[in-house]
């Protein structure tokens, strides 16, 4: 396949590369290709208040069944004013400043390279975030050779890594409007709402906060059921939220 090729070459031409990490689909796929692919390749993972902890018992899942080494620097987000503040410049503050802790961890390591699991399919123009890589240098390989988030799901798929059909997920201050100050407790809320929805079975979803109430969204092949677990949602959400709104849109 000439997009495995051409990511090949590029792990061929940066043998030592720094991954910068989520455990998302992408970014464990591309973690995926540079143990295959690079002579020495190792993961960065930035540990924010942001990130939920199957998001990062994810990453150390994956790094481990990859048996690629992983580092995780210890970033607190909230103590950046450009970040807790919550303006519409937050991605990219945030993304910057993960982007810079990864950039020097590697430097540290020797590693002058990094590179970051975006992909084709995204839209660079909607992603506040992509200012940061292209201002720090980072490399997208996947979206420079062309892998589309469907081709990333195949090939995760097909090498058997447990990501391939995980849903999208942005991370936890995306649930806070603009405008209203982050916090830990606000985090903290927003983390075990959504950790009571996903042990009723619950998989694609988001709660956000609105005005002090909880507005979930969940996929569409999920409402009805929503509906038939009315007083379960309630219980288990409702002890961190008064109000329990539920999006009819869907996901």
């Amino acid at each position: 396949m000439e997009k495995e090729e051409r990511l090949k070459q590029f792990f061929n031409t940066h043998p030592r590369p720094a991954i910068c990490y989520s455990g998302g689909v992408d970014s464990v796929f591309l973690l995926y290709a540079a143990k295959k692919y690079a002579a020495d390749a190792a993961a960065y993972l930035a540990v924010t208040p942001f990130q939920p902890r199957f998001e990062i018992d994810d990453a150390i899942r994956a790094a481990e069944e990859t048996d690629t080494e992983l580092r995780l620097i210890p970033l607190d987000t909230l103590s950046l004013p450009d970040i807790s503040a919550n303006t519409a410049e937050r991605c990219y503050h945030c993304k910057k400043a993960i982007l810079s802790a990864v950039i020097q961890a590697a430097a540290d390591d020797g590693r002058s390279v990094t590179a970051d699991g975006t992909n084709a399919s995204d839209i660079c123009e909607d992603r506040p975030g992509m200012r940061a890589l292209r201002e720090l240098g980072v490399c997208s390989p996947l979206r420079e050779c062309g892998f589309t988030k469907s081709d990333i799901r195949a090939l995760s798929k097909d090498a058997g890594l447990f990501t391939w059909n995980k849903p999208s997920y942005s991370c936890l201050a995306t649930r806070i409007p603009h405008g209203i100050g982050i916090n830990a407790e606000l985090l903290n809320r927003t983390e075990a709402a959504e950790t009571a929805l996903r042990e009723l079975g619950f998989t694609d979803l988001r709660c956000r906060y609105l005005n002090g109430a909880a507005r979930l969204e969940i996929s569409k092949s999920e409402i009805e059921r929503a509906f038939s677990m009315r007083d379960e949602i309630i219980q288990g959400i409702g002890q961190y939220y008064d109000s329990v709104l539920l999006d009819l849109k869907g996901r």
